[in-house]
This record gives C-alpha cells, structure tokens and sequence, in this order.
C-alpha cells in the first residue's frame, strides 16, 4: 500500500486544483461483475455481478454526466444520451457484454416523463417501453480479452510472439521455484476442488482457475466441500499465488509483448482523446469492458506497480481505471482543443465497484510522481508503448499472414521492414516470401520447442485435452499432464 503522507501529499493539491478544472473527455476501461467460474462453463455474470457493474454505472453518472455531477464533461447530455457522444465497446463474450448494458443502465437510466409520447400518422399514441429505457449501442471488438470461458486469455490475442512470451514463464525459474514449494498448500485443499480438478491438475500451474472456482465457491455456495481446509490464511495464500501466476503471464519487462494487450490498450486510450480534440469535443466518453489481463499488462507498462504494489494483483470484479482529459483554462473555446499547453490527464483507479462511498483514487503515471500530467508529457509517456496502427501491431507480433501480409517486406518500406523483421530484395514475390519466412520460422519454434522438451521430459497435449483438463495458459507443452 502507499503510505498515507505519500498519498495525502499526491492528492490534496488536485482537490484544490478541482475548482477551475473543466473536464473535456474520459476514457474509461471496465471490468466485468461478479460470475460463474471459469472451469464450470459456459461462465455467465450472476445477480451479483449485474449490481455491481450498474452500481459502478451509477457512481460514473453522478460523477460526469448528471446536471449536477462533480466532475461533469462539458457539453454532454445529462438525461437523453447522445449517441454521437458516447462509444461503448467490449469483446464478443457474454458476460463482458451484459456487463456493459448493466452499467449503461446505471450511467444513463430510464427517462420516463422526459421521453415524449410519440403520434403516429393514424393517431395511435406509442410510449416507449419500460419507461423510457435507453438504448445504447454495445459495439463488438477483438482486442484479446477473449472468452471469460478461456482459464487464459492471452492465447485470443491472435498475436504470435504475445503467446510464446507468455508461454515462456512456463520455463522461468521464478515459476519452477513456486510449481515446488507451493505443492504442500495445494495438496490440502485439493479434497475442495476434486470434482472439477484432477490430483495432478491441482498445483501452482493452475493457479488462478483453482482460485477462481473457489473464490465463486465462498461467495455463492453456502456448503463447500472440505470448507474447513479453506481458513483465511490459506485463501490469502490462494489469491497471492494466482496474482503471481496471472502477472507472470501478463507483462515481463524485459520481453514487452507479452503485454500486447496493454499496448493496443494504450493506444486505443490516446486515439480516443485526440479524437476529442480534433472534434473540438463532439467526442467525449468511451467506456470499453475488457479482461483482467488487459488491466495487468497495462500496468506494468505504465509502470504503475511503482506507485503502489497492489497494482500487480488481479483486478476485483467491476474494477475500472480512468483517463480524464481536462483544461483549467477560464473559459472552453474552439481554441482550447488546440492549446496543448492548457491540457492535463490525470489516472485513477479503484479496485472492484465505485461508489460515492468507495471512489476512485488518483496514481502517477510512468513512474512520474504527479498524479495530473500535461497533455504533452501523457502522449509521451503512452508513446512508449502503445500500438497505434496495424503495421505495427504485426510488427510487434512477427505476424505475417492474414491482414499481417500487406506489411511483408516485398510489400513496404524500408522502414516497414525493419518493423516486421525480415529481410526482402531476393526476387520472389510477396506471397512466396511469406509462405518461406513463415515456414523457417515454424521450423526454428518446432526446433526450439523439441529441445525443451527432450531436456525437461514434456509432451504434447491436444488443445482439446487442455480445454477439458481447465489447465491455464494456453501452452501445449505440459509438464507432467
């Protein structure tokens, strides 16, 4: 936890500094409410899960939309929405997506009165259904959050070197070390979890699907089998391991693809307030839903652990960072879209359902120590990292197929090239380029892999067999499976 002085010093001045602050746009990233487990699917979001989401709803509306609203956007509607205001997306997942519609509820509630009664050219009077309930749009994306079905959701990302960077803490002795030491505490809770997880499935390697079954369980199953073994120092261990496990999956400093969600994350952030800036802010509010995962690589390419420790565990159902982007200018003209020098972002973050009893907290950015950034220190900071374009995710992937084959070398610049990293000027076409490239590839991964498994006795395993098996990770080389 951050110290109290610490943070009392970070926040006090941006109470002040709250009173001439109007507030331009907001980007805000969701996670979904309470459901079902991962390992008993499909996983569907519980009565819990949809109070939860339109409670956070709620807190957002009074926060930046309602007439009164503390914080509220210049220029947005309060009661009738806008639909050229507002973007909400999330991936194609059911849970993901009924968490948006409960937390829309929540953000712009039925009108009633306000919704005028509409005559038809024969006369027949037709008022809309459930009181003026709104409709608005939730758009599908592909932004790897998957499945909430899937034990891991880095393996939906489609990118190429995000998955074999995950998949390579699998061989680090930081997961060696845990998978042995940890195997006694998983020994006495495996009579807990014996109906969905096998003896030699109960280990470190599944480490958040087993904390998952049974952090539903102490929530929503009054008689867990064997409860007794479940004591609160062993379910703090539990969330300890699968924080640990999650985050080795999620982010690596040293190999930042594996955070590849974060980054098309971050760029999706700054598109979206620059999107406000060159509309002069017709655009002013974009809520996605996404994955925990999402929230962990983020993090750590934002550097945020450095401000507070807590940040490298799993994010709490309904949890939510926002980007606000605002001007202590004296006055909002057409101008103060194009003064960069007057714009400022500021970073908060609450762990599981905001409230106006539990509100979000403001955290520097990138290591910096302030909680409020100028624009031009924000875009910079996200520049580091963030994938903005499509090239440039292949890049970072070292995919070359697909959409990934109009950026082959034959194809592009130099420049691009050097982006992909392969070489080009041999003659062949582009098509044939990329079949050789993608098959001396295959073969370097089988070659690698092969060996890795002679010297350490794995095996492979079906994609099948691992989606029955509810192991994590998505690697198809399994120790001992």
């Amino acid at each position: 936890m951050i110290p109290y002085m610490t943070l009392a010093l970070a926040v006090a001045p941006l109470t002040l500094a709250q009173v001439n602050e109007k507030v331009l746009g907001v980007y805000i990233f969701h996670r979904h409410g309470d459901r079902t487990a991962k390992s008993t699917p499909p996983a569907n979001l519980t009565a819990l899960g949809y109070e939860e989401v339109y409670t956070s709803g709620t807190y957002f509306r009074n926060r930046y939309i309602a007439s009164d609203a503390s914080s509220k956007i210049n220029g947005i509607n309060s009661d009738l929405v806008k639909q050229s205001q507002i973007a909400v997306s999330a991936p194609d997942d059911t849970v993901l997506q009924n968490s948006a519609i409960g937390f829309l509820q929540g953000l712009y509630p039925p009108v009633g009165d306000l919704l005028a009664t509409e005559t038809l050219r024969n006369g027949t009077e037709v008022t809309s259904p459930m009181q003026g309930y709104q409709l608005i749009p939730v758009d599908s994306v592909m932004s790897g959050s998957g499945s909430e079905d899937n034990g891991w959701l880095q393996s939906a990302s489609g990118c190429g070197q995000a998955v074999a960077s995950s998949n390579e803490y699998f061989y680090s002795q930081e997961y060696m070390d845990l998978l042995a030491s940890t195997q006694s505490l998983y020994d006495t809770i495996a009579p807990v979890v014996n109906r969905t997880f096998t003896g030699s499935q109960v280990s470190f390697k599944n480490a958040y699907t087993i904390y998952d079954l049974i952090n539903v369980a102490t929530i929503h199953n009054a008689s867990i089998t064997d409860a007794d073994a479940l004591t609160p120092e062993v379910l703090y261990q539990l969330r300890t391991l699968a924080d640990a496990h999650e985050w080795g999956l999620a982010y690596n400093a040293s190999n930042e693809a594996r955070a590849v969600t974060g980054m098309t994350l971050g760029g999706e952030i700054v598109d979206f307030l620059n999107s406000t800036l060159s509309s002069q802010g017709k655009q002013k509010l974009n809520i996605q839903f996404g994955a925990y995962g999402t929230f962990a690589s983020f993090f750590g390419l934002a550097q945020l652990p450095a401000a507070n420790p807590e940040f490298k565990g799993i994010a709490d159902y309904a949890s939510s960072m926002t980007f606000e982007l605002f001007t202590n200018a004296s006055s909002i003209t057409a101008a103060t879209y194009s003064a960069p020098e007057d714009l400022y972002v500021r970073f908060l973050w609450h762990n599981g359902t905001a409230s106006n009893i539990s509100e979000p907290t403001a955290y520097p950015l990138f290591g910096s120590g302030q909680a409020v950034l100028p624009w031009s220190d924000f875009t910079a900071g996200m520049g580091n990292f963030s994938i903005t374009s499509t090239e440039q995710w292949c890049g970072v992937c070292r995919n070359t197929t697909g959409t990934c084959a109009a950026y082959q070398p034959a194809a592009s610049s130099g420049s691009q090239s050097s982006a992909v990293g392969q070489s080009s000027g041999n003659g062949m076409s582009p098509a044939v380029n990329g079949v050789i490239g993608a098959m001396v590839t295959l073969a370097v991964v089988l070659g690698v892999l092969g060996l890795v498994m002679l010297v350490g006795g794995y095996r492979l395993v079906s994609k099948k067999r691992m989606a029955r098996s509810t192991n994590v990770g998505g690697a198809e080389a399994v120790k001992g499976a």
